[in-house]
């Protein structure tokens, strides 16, 4: 196995009765960049996501991370290895404080778990983490905070500080701007190309917001009818004119800038 590859698809395939939803999908994700998925609605890449964190079982095919193979591991086990991802619905604990959704997602990988009758001072390093988790996501203000009195935006951000809290090698995010409004999109883009430059994270999405595609991706593999139809750079795709006539409407698309 090629040493810059970190997570890896052979053939991956999901069949539901007669629809294949994912084609034999083979990819290849190099450590320490950012690649994201496309495609148009249909085109099974939330499916592909899925498969692979065992969130779906495959028909056929498998997943490999860093040489293991861990197509039928739970996703718990998937954690420990070194992977976090996030969901389009927001998954966090409501009735919690900023910060105590943080600590506990600390502890679920840490060696205390979720004892939580265990006297305080057994959580001091993860409440120093958790300040350090939303220090980086720009929520240390909202620390006491419930949680459910947060904006979508700011909640988004949490989720993604509770995927940060164990420090995973690997960031899977599905559709991180979801629900977001316009005027905010731009900040998660700062937010996770910075996680991505100062953690050195390779950073796997799912994405629809094409801005973000463009601005953010070092690789962009797109999606059509359950297969990879196409695979390059920003610029790559956006000259490609078989994706422009199956997933762009035949549109032009420039690489923009997320400052803009």
């Amino acid at each position: 196995m090629d040493n810059n590859v970190i997570l890896e698809s052979e053939r991956l395939r999901k069949e539901f009765g007669a629809l294949v939803a994912v084609n034999d999908v083979s990819i290849k994700i190099r450590r320490n960049t950012i690649h994201s998925i496309i495609g148009p609605n249909g085109a099974g890449k939330t499916t592909f996501f899925n498969l692979l964190t065992n969130n779906v079982e495959p028909t056929a095919g498998r997943v490999i991370y860093k040489g293991r193979d861990i197509t039928r591991l739970p996703l718990h086990r998937i954690a420990h290895l070194g992977i976090g991802r996030s969901f389009q619905i927001t998954n966090i604990f409501p009735n919690l404080t900023v910060l105590e959704n943080v600590r506990l997602a600390c502890q679920s990988l840490g060696k205390h778990n979720f004892r939580l009758f265990n006297h305080y001072q057994h959580f001091r390093g993860d409440e120093e983490r958790a300040g350090q988790v939303l220090r980086q996501v720009g929520l240390t203000e909202r620390a006491l905070t419930p949680a459910r009195t947060l904006p979508h935006g700011d909640q988004r951000k949490l989720e993604l500080g509770m995927i940060l809290a164990p420090d995973p090698e690997m960031l899977l995010l599905d559709e991180p701007t979801a629900g977001m409004a316009a005027e905010v999109v731009p900040e998660m883009i700062d937010l996770i190309r910075q996680i991505h430059q100062t953690s050195h994270k390779t950073v796997l999405l799912v994405e629809h917001n094409m801005g973000l595609v463009m601005s953010i991706s070092d690789c962009i593999t797109v999606m059509h009818q359950g297969a990879v139809l196409a695979e390059g750079t920003p610029s790559e795709i956006a000259a490609n004119k078989t994706v422009q006539s199956a997933y762009l409407g035949g549109l032009g698309w420039r690489v923009v800038d997320s400052g803009q």
